[in-house]
């Protein structure tokens, strides 16, 4: 199993790339192909499905769209080819939105994702959706889980906890961030 692979692109077709890692190229199935610059090095972090008849790679430019797209897999009915153009068209913080909100009519504007499926979708992620960091770096990361150990430590609920952890200026010491997290609480 891979996790990455690192190399130059040599190909961009409609909906895969081509990356040479060491005069082999590894046909990578992406959400978005030309997000990706020709003849430029790249890390892509990578999902393999291997089936009886096929061994596939799926590409992300980040861990926290493989991550997700890891989530969207574990949905009944739903498989890689409907994940990855759901990550194409979508933004992560988007659709965990409307996962939580249950919002079907937004989750049925991804292809191929009908009324059964988008409420398959929230039956199988809704509450399971961790925070998953897209585009912060590690130690705003960090810090916010150990802001949320101490939180739920003192009996709070995660759900309480999403929309106050955004808005904790994570530069203080924990403890005067704490004391931020409990006045917005508090409110």
């Amino acid at each position: 199993m891979f996790d990455y692979i690192k190399g130059i692109i040599t190909t961009i077709k409609n909906n895969a790339i081509v990356l040479d890692n060491n005069g082999i190229g590894y046909l990578i199935y992406v959400s978005n192909p030309y997000s990706f610059d020709f003849n430029q090095e790249y890390k892509v972090f990578v999902y393999q499905q291997i089936t009886e008849d096929s061994n596939l790679l799926y590409g992300f430019k980040t861990i926290e769209e493989k991550e997700f797209f890891l989530k969207l897999i574990s949905v009944k009915g739903l498989g890689c080819k409907m994940a990855l153009p759901i990550l194409a068209v979508g933004s992560i913080d988007g659709i965990m939105d409307a996962i939580e909100r249950e919002n079907i009519l937004y989750l049925k504007k991804f292809p191929k994702i009908g009324d059964k499926l988008a409420r398959q979708i929230v039956l199988d992620l809704k509450g399971k959706l961790e925070y998953i960091g897209v585009g912060i770096t590690d130690e705003v990361v960090n810090c916010e889980n150990e802001l949320r150990e101490v939180l739920i430590g003192l009996g709070y609920k995660e759900k309480e906890l999403k929309p106050v952890l955004a808005k904790v200026d994570v530069s203080l010491s924990i403890e005067e961030q704490v004391k931020e997290a409990l006045k917005l609480l508090l409110k």
